[in-house]
């Protein structure tokens, strides 16, 4: 079993992978720090799909920029011993699957403080997890 901390570039991550890592001790298990980079994202980063030669960016090129995005997050928190993952694709859909996969002990996940408005107008990767994921959930606040 695994404790998969999910984490995005905000400033909530550090404090996912601290509590995660707490987990991890506790249960003497793994921690898998996890970033999933969307399309939009990765667009948004300016590194679009196609290079100057016409050619797509092989998926593992990908995947490395998203696995360096959960590196950042363990390094800002100060952990030693936790993995980072990188993934492409929906977050919560991709995030729900690699918990599922690697028989997760548990999620931990942060939200952001959105109104009931903006929730249902852009959607809630936290809130779908909670929903909808196989593995126990620990939604943690940070300040």
């Amino acid at each position: 079993m695994v404790i998969v901390a999910a984490v995005d570039r905000s400033e909530r991550a550090p404090g996912i992978v601290e509590e995660a890592n707490e987990l991890g001790e506790a249960f003497d298990e793994p921690v898998h720090v996890v970033h999933v980079l969307s399309r939009s994202e990765f667009v948004g980063l300016e590194r679009t799909s196609v290079t100057d030669t016409g050619k797509s960016i092989p998926r593992d090129d990908v995947l490395e920029i998203a696995e360096e995005f959960a590196q950042e997050a363990i390094d800002e928190a100060g952990v030693d011993d936790a993995e980072p993952v990188g993934l492409l694709g929906e977050p919560a859909d991709e995030i729900s699957n690699y918990a599922d996969s690697n028989d997760a002990r548990y999620l931990v996940i942060a939200g952001r403080k959105r109104s009931p408005v903006g929730k249902a107008l852009f959607g809630s990767v936290v809130q779908s997890l909670m929903l909808n994921s196989e593995t126990p959930v620990v939604s943690i606040r940070t300040d």
